[in-house]
Order: structure tokens, then sequence, then C-alpha cells
């Protein structure tokens, strides 16, 4: 029998294990609700996840941000070690976000700005720690390196980004190359840590297609991308490399793999299908959830749930290839009964006889 670490590096490397790989990430509310089903604390052990996360440990760092959200209520808010603000929403876990740079339009404040130390070397000795201690119990482990996309426009504000990458290209390339730069450090470290799995990527994609045009994201996105892949391949040229986006990303598909993503990651089957991406793309990508989690997961009732994860494995999962996930993070609306028939059939149809 594979140890979860061989089940996820064969189905990464379009091999079959002799089971299929699931893992799932559980918002606070379900999180509360698992504990109180099963009395225990960790769903990852609870459920047998093949995969587990690595993080980086907490900054030194105690930047002021005040001055940069000025209406930022005194309740109910925060401010991230990047500068970035989140206000508490009006249900469950989701916030609204303050952009730090949003005000600004001179290239000096851009190049001012106090950005965090995600890439200091302390930040990942514990990550090594975790690492080892994994692999000694033949678990595979996930580092997320970190947006690019997503994080200049939680600095700036998605309208301000999208106009400066269109009109103000100085003010782009000064705050999109500090940012990869400090992924691409993120990358590094984490690869020498011993991770199995570099994780990157952004939502550049809503469900009708690209939220811009393939010629922008090819002048600013992808070179980007390009940049944290090869310094992680210089570290370690076996790493897998997993991209991320929500969303109907299909145009640029054949451009990821051309810079070395080797896994795609949620494969959202309300906008993409995924034994057709499969058909077109199998040879080349391996694929990391593919449950839907605005469909089947809140909607469907057991039985439906069952029959949607026996399909994915018999397709998408023919040959290797598949990690079984939930698109995004089981929310609140999911019922309980839905979330273990999710991992009863994964175990049930995804196990080799």
């Amino acid at each position: 029998m594979m140890t979860p670490r061989e089940c996820v590096l064969a189905a990464f490397r379009r091999e079959e294990p002799d089971r299929v790989p699931v893992t799932a990430s559980f918002s606070p509310a379900i999180k509360k609700r698992f504990r109180e089903e099963t009395g225990a604390e960790n769903p990852a052990e609870h459920f047998g996840m093949e995969m587990r996360h690595v993080s980086r440990g907490a900054t030194k760092l105690e930047t002021d941000f005040s001055a940069l959200h000025p209406d930022l209520p005194a309740e109910g808010s925060r401010i991230d070690e990047w500068g970035i603000g989140w206000i508490r929403g009006s249900t469950h876990h989701f916030e609204d976000m303050s952009h730090p740079m949003a005000a600004f339009t001179r290239l000096n404040e851009f190049e001012a700005y106090p950005y965090p130390d995600v890439d200091a070397p302390y930040r990942y000795d514990l990550s090594a720690e975790v690492v080892r201690d994994r692999h000694a119990r033949g678990i595979a482990n996930v580092a997320m390196a970190g947006h690019i996309f997503e994080r200049v426009w939680g600095l700036r504000g998605l309208e301000n980004t999208l106009m400066d990458m269109m009109a103000n290209e100085k003010i782009a390339a000064s705050y999109f190359d500090r940012v990869t730069a400090l992924v691409e450090t993120c990358a590094r470290r984490f690869v020498r840590a011993g991770v199995d799995v570099l994780h990157t990527g952004d939502d550049v994609a809503t469900q009708r297609g690209m939220m811009m045009s393939p010629e922008l994201w090819r002048r600013w996105i992808k070179p980007c991308l390009a940049r944290v892949i090869a310094a992680a391949r210089e570290e370690r040229r076996d790493i897998i490399v997993s991209y991320h986006s929500d969303g109907d990303c299909r145009v640029i598909l054949p451009e990821l793999i051309e810079i070395g993503v080797d896994v795609l990651n949620p494969v959202q089957p309300e906008c993409m299908d995924p034994a057709e991406i499969k058909r077109e793309y199998g040879d080349r990508l391996a694929f990391w959830g593919t449950i839907g989690t605005q469909t089947t997961l809140p909607f469907g009732s057991p039985d439906e749930v069952r029959a949607v994860v026996k399909e994915r494995i018999e397709t998408v999962g023919k040959g290797g290839g598949l990690l079984l996930a939930p698109t995004h993070l089981i929310e609140p609306d999911v019922p309980w009964e839905n979330i273990l028939a999710f991992f009863e059939a994964a175990r049930e149809f995804g196990t080799r006889r």
C-alpha cells in the first residue's frame, strides 16, 4: 500500500496511485461543526487527507499602517502584515478590503512602501521541521509561495491596478516587481524546506472567461509567474508546481504548461468541464479539485455527491492525475451529510481493487 505522500506524488506526476488522494479545506463554521460531530480537532487527521499545508512563521515586524486606512472602523477590522485592511462582513468569515496604496499618485510613494519580511529566513525554520516530521509519517506537504496579481490589487485596489496596467506602466511595474521578488524568495525558501508541492496562482478569470485580455495577462502576470517557477526549479528541478485560478481560465492553460505548471487547481465545474479538460490536457497536467462548492456540495443530496465523486474519479482520475477536493473552502451552507458522503465516496470509488 502506498504512503499518503507516494499517493500524492504519483497522482501529480500523472501516474496511477493505489487510491485517489483526497483533501479539503473547512471554513470556520464547518470546523466548528466538525468538532461538534466528531469530537476531534484536526479534520486532516480524522479524514486521512494525504496532503497537508505548510506555512511560514509569524513576522517580528510591527509596521504601523494605520495612517493609510483613515476610514477603517475601530471595531471589527484588522490590518495584515502587507498593510491590507480587512473589515468584518455581515455574515460568517467574509470580509471587505481596504487598500493601503489606493490613494497613491507618485512613483516615490510606491517605492517607499514598507513591504513585509515574508522572505526572511527566520520565518521558515519551523516549516522545515514540520516537513521533516510529516515526511517521517509518510505525508505530502504543499506550501503557498504567494499570490502576485491578487496581492498587488489587494494593496492598490482592483480597478486602480487594472488602470495602472493599461496606462501607468512605471507605477504598475514598481509594485509588480517588488511583490514578484518577494514571492520568488518565498518559493525558494519553501523548496529548501523540503515541500513536495509548491502552490501559487491568482484568480485571473471569472466564470465567463478571463477578467482581462490574454494579451494583458501575458504582458504583466505570465512573466512574473514564470520568474517564480524558474526560481523554485533552480532550487530543485523536480519540485511539483501547482497553479490556482478560479473561473474559466482555459485560454491560458497552454501557456501555464509552457512556463512549467504541473497541476491545475481547482478546475471549477460550474464553468469548465473537468472530463473535457482531462481529455485535452491530461497528458501534460494533473488536477486538484473538481468537486463544485457552488453546486454539488451545498445543493446536492448525499447520493448526488456520491455520484459526482464517482464520475470525477472515473474520468479525471482515470490513469492517475487527480487529487480530489472541493473547489474552495467548504462553506456553512454545505450539509454535514454531504461532507461525509464526499469522503466516503472518495475512498469507496477511488481505491483500486
